[in-house]
C-alpha cells in the first residue's frame, strides 16, 4: 500500500495554555521519533522510546479519538513526570504522525518505481528503525513516500544487506517551496532474517548528490 504524504503531515497538537514569556518556563521537553499506542478506547496511552522504555501518557483531554489498540510512529513532544508513586508518566505535548509503513517488494508496484528527488536533512538509526527528516520540493499538491524493499545480497564475509530504495512520486508538483517531512522505515519485520553485522542500504534519489546510499548495521 503505498503511503500518501500530504506536505501538511497529519499531526495531533495538543495545545498548552498560552502565557507570556517572563510568566512560563517551559519544562524539560525530549522532542524524538517513538511510538505512541492506544488503548481500547482510541485514546493515546502509551510511548514506547526506541530504547525500549515505555511511559504511560498521563490523561488528559484532545488525546482520543484515534484507532483502538493501534500503534502510530510519531514526531513528539513530552515531559517525563516526577511521580511520587513511580509510575512512569509522561505529559504528552504534541506529536505529528509520520511516514512509517513496511517495505513492499518491487513487484507489488505495477505502476513503476517513481523517484523523484529530494533532499537528505538528517538520517539516522536508533531502536528497530531508520528515522528521516527530508526536505521536499512541493507546493500544494500531495507528494506519495513509501519504501521499495530490493531483496538481499550476501557479502563476502557471509553477513547480508538488505537494500531499500525511498519512492517518491512528487505528483507533478511545482517545485516552489522547500517543506519537511518526517519518515522512520520499519526494520522489525526482518527480525527473523537478519541479524547483528547485517547491513541495512538506503537508495536516495536527491538534488544535491544524485543518486546516493547510506548504510547503517542492523
Amino acid at each position: 500500500m503505498k503511503a500518501r504524504l500530504y506536505i501538511a503531515l497529519l499531526s495531533c497538537i495538543i495545545a498548552i495554555s498560552s502565557c507570556k514569556e517572563d510568566e512560563y518556563v517551559y519544562p524539560s521537553v525530549f522532542t524524538e521519533f517513538v511510538d505512541i499506542k492506544t488503548d481500547a478506547s482510541g485514546k493515546l496511552a502509551y510511548i514506547n522510546i526506541d530504547d525500549g522504555s515505555t511511559f504511560q501518557i498521563k490523561d488528559r483531554s484532545g488525546i482520543e479519538g484515534f484507532t483502538p489498540d493501534s500503534t502510530y510512529r510519531s514526531l513528539s513532544i513530552y515531559e517525563i513526570l516526577d511521580e511520587s508513586n513511580g509510575a512512569n508518566l509522561v505529559r504528552l505535548y504534541s506529536c505529528q504522525f509520520v511516514i512509517s509503513v513496511v517495505p513492499t517488494t518491487e513487484d507489488k508496484f505495477t505502476k513503476g518505481i517513481k523517484t523523484d528527488p529530494l533532499d537528505i536533512d538528517r538520517i539516522w538509526r536508533s531502536g528497530n528503525y531508520i528515522n528521516m527528516v527530508l526536505d521536499i520540493m512541493a507546493k500544494d499538491k500531495s507528494h506519495t513516500l513509501n519504501f521499495v524493499d530490493n531483496g538481499m545480497t550476501e557479502n563476502s564475509d557471509g553477513s547480508k544487506t538488505l537494500n531499500i530504495t525511498i519512492y517518491h512520486d512528487q505528483r507533478n508538483d511545482y517545485e516552489a517551496f522547500t517543506k519537511k517531512a518526517y519518515a522512520s522505515i520499519p526494520l522489525w519485520p526482518y527480525k527473523d532474517i537478519m541479524k547483528e553485522g547485517d547491513k541495512v542500504t538506503i537508495n536516495i534519489n536527491t538534488y544535491k548528490e544524485g543518486n546516493t546510499t547510506r548504510e547503517f548495521y542492523y
